[in-house]
């Protein structure tokens, strides 16, 4: 286990995820389907939760992208999924990324969890600098950066595609470690 916090945990995923993956998946397909298409894609049956979930623990381990869940402490009802990904090791950086059930929005989970694992990116991982990338109009992702501390840098102008839409601008928020102490 990563952290404890209000009744809640953060871990790394483990093999024992894949249902509960899917099953938060399908039930925010919604929610997913613009900014985690990949994510959506690759979970949509528990056969291929599986995969996925292999493929996330190899990555872990690897240190080449590190995905946790938020999952309530006592019934284990999965409440988000938090990446930590485009590591660059030369640069000691890295973004986060995060979606949240719609059972447990408007909790101040994701700004908890990002304000846990920016501490244990920093210190056990050794980063020097996180960021955070939002389209303007997610404003709770953008609230959940700036609580934190991340600083708007810049809008990354054609950034990411969603699925059957124009290409997007994005904005990108930035923490450094020594911003952070």
């Amino acid at each position: 286990m990563i952290a404890q916090f209000n009744g809640f945990e953060i871990n790394p995923v483990h093999s024992g995820d894949a249902w509960k993956i899917c099953d938060f998946c399908v039930v925010n397909a919604y929610r997913l389907k613009r900014f985690f298409p990949k994510t959506l894609e690759q979970n949509l049956s528990p056969t291929l939760s599986q995969i996925f979930v292999d493929k996330k623990i190899k990555q872990f381990q690897n240190r080449d992208e590190f995905l946790f869940t938020l999952k309530d402490s006592e019934t284990r009802e999965l409440a988000a999924l938090i990446y930590l990904k485009e590591l660059d090791w030369q640069k000691k950086q890295g973004e986060f990324a995060y979606a949240t059930d719609y059972n447990f929005e408007g909790q101040g989970l994701a700004t908890k969890s990002i304000q846990i694992l920016s501490e244990y990116a920093f210190n056990s991982l050794e980063l020097e600098s996180l960021q955070i990338i939002a389209h303007k109009e997610n404003l709770s992702s953008i609230k959940v950066a700036t609580n934190n501390g991340f600083k708007w840098q810049k809008t990354l102008l054609n950034e990411f595609s969603p699925p059957n839409e124009q290409v997007l601008d994005m904005e990108l928020y930035e923490l450094s470690y020594q911003n952070a102490l």
